[in-house]
């Protein structure tokens, strides 16, 4: 009768360990996953509201968490009093856990800050972007700093047009054309492509050894001219990505060397955009390049937007169809005395709360949100790390 006792008691001990060690992974990994996103997620507010006082940015980056889960278990019998029958003996199992996260916590300063923070976004994050299906009027309202179009098509004679609403001009003329630009992306007709070169070269076949031929069959097209001996080589080069209402690949190699050369004399932060007649869109041509901002900038950018240089309603250019969504502002921001009622996220910063403005229907707020922390994302983490290392010793 003892023996099967023992053994169930045994069984439950460890049972307990199994659950006691399984349990604490899975609530450890996940719990640090939540907070982590909030944590990053409130940063974000807490800095936009700083911007919103003038007040210094600043980033708190979580680099490792070491957790370590220490599991303890015993089992066994004990005797219980039972009265005037004397005692009897039970079995018993205890089991208890123990944890003891260590977090390394470094604030982003110096040349880290500067190349994270004050420098523009490079094109290739933008584009990258827009080619994964993001709205580009949430993303270019938010990381554009300013338009510079050609008069008349002309690359020489350049307007420049802020994305600033102090600038009442300026930033109307960027909402309009960044306007044009989502409807042509809502019509599937937005191409955000690189300008593919081809470039050609021809060598006398007696100049080319075999192993130089290996070489070369790995890296270039290869055809054979057998009446002039010679072989003629040729290479797909990508060049600047350019935002068009046309498929960059079906113009004259030509047209694609010009566009090319005047993208390339642009800086890495501005983006080439080619709107053009007889295609779909084009009846609102648009040619010039688009200036970014740097990430610390979009956080001003909001911030001053709550007071300071508010932004307000543009009208679509007459030259483009209805569109779905044309928000006042690229991301509304409250600030109240008490907590907002229904808010999901929220700060406290200089006696006021900071939250996204409760939205019913479509959620731009939030959409806007989240694409703001893929940018922060993208700018302020290492790019060959994945995220904080998470370690689990038990």
């Amino acid at each position: 009768m003892r023996q099967p006792l023992a053994i169930a008691v045994l069984s439950a001990a460890l049972t307990s360990v199994c659950c006691a060690k399984s349990v604490p992974l899975e609530r450890g990994v996940l719990a640090y996953d939540r907070a982590i996103s909030t944590v990053q997620a409130k940063e974000l507010l807490l800095n936009i509201a700083r911007a919103r006082h003038d007040l210094p940015l600043h980033f708190t980056a979580i680099s490792s968490i070491a957790a370590t889960y220490k599991v303890s278990a015993s089992a066994g019998f004990g005797p219980t009093m039972t009265g005037e029958s004397g005692f009897l003996v039970v079995p018993f199992a205890n089991a208890g856990g123990e944890e003891n996260p260590t977090i390394t916590i470094a604030p982003l300063q110096g040349e880290e800050f500067t190349q994270r923070l004050l420098t523009p976004l490079h094109e290739s994050r933008v584009t990258m972007l827009l080619q994964q299906g993001y709205d580009v009027d949430a993303l270019l309202r938010l990381i554009g700093s300013e338009l510079h179009l050609a008069r008349d098509g002309d690359p020489q004679d350049v307007e420049v047009f802020p994305n600033r609403p102090s600038n009442r001009e300026g930033y109307q003329a960027f909402r309009r054309v960044v306007a044009h630009l989502s409807w042509i992306q809502d019509q599937h007709a937005l191409r955000v492509e690189p300008l593919v070169l081809r470039y050609e070269w021809t060598l006398p076949a007696a100049s080319v050894t075999p192993d130089a031929f290996q070489g070369l069959y790995r890296d270039f097209s290869i055809t054979h001219d057998a009446e002039t001996g010679a072989y003629h080589l040729a290479r797909q080069v990508p060049g600047r990505v350019i935002v068009a209402n046309y498929d960059p690949a079906l113009l004259p190699e030509t047209e694609r060397v010009t566009l090319n050369a005047e993208a390339s004399r642009a800086e890495q932060d501005e983006v080439l955009i080619d709107i053009r007649r007889g295609h779909l869109g084009g009846q609102f041509p648009v040619h010039g390049q688009l200036r970014l901002r740097s990430f610390h900038e979009v956080l001003s950018f909001i911030g001053r937007g709550m007071k300071e240089e508010p932004e307000f309603d543009v009208k679509p250019d007459p030259r483009t169809p209805a569109i779905s969504e044309n928000p006042v502002r690229t991301l509304d921001v409250v600030e109240t005395s008490d907590l907002p009622p229904g808010s999901r996220l929220s700060v406290a910063f200089e006696g006021h709360y900071y939250a996204l403005r409760p939205e019913s229907g479509y959620q731009w707020n939030r959409k806007v949100f989240n694409l703001l922390y893929q940018l922060f994302q993208m700018t302020v983490q290492a790019p060959a790390a994945a995220g904080p290392t998470i370690s689990i010793a038990k």
